[in-house]
């Protein structure tokens, strides 16, 4: 198998139990953001199962490492990150991603 340069992320957010709907408000215009962010290959959103219901997790798929940064760095994040603080539940917890094989790559 051959190395990837692309570079993915899973991104944990606990969200308090009677803020989704706060959520998905601020979440909507980052769903938006990113389809015009050309590097930005799948951004989705996901909610737990079972006693995990309040926690959103985001996978998401860049072209390279310079398509992650400017998503990171972007308008968009800025905004939804100063919406989210009365939000959170916890900090979130991102983990970093090498793709190495599967389909859709």
């Amino acid at each position: 198998m051959q190395a990837m340069s692309k570079t993915a992320v899973l991104a944990k957010l606990p969200i308090k139990p009677d803020a989704k709907d706060t959520f998905l408000d601020a979440f909507g215009a980052m769903l938006e953001a990113v389809e015009s962010e050309a590097g930005t290959e799948i951004y989705i959103l996901n909610w737990g199962q079972n006693d995990d219901e309040n926690t959103a997790y985001i996978y998401e798929l860049y072209a390279d490492g310079d398509a992650l940064a400017v998503h990171s760095g972007s308008d968009a994040m800025k905004a939804l990150m100063g919406a989210l603080g009365g939000v959170m539940a916890g900090a979130p917890e991102l983990v970093m991603l090498t793709p190495a094989a599967g389909k859709g790559l």
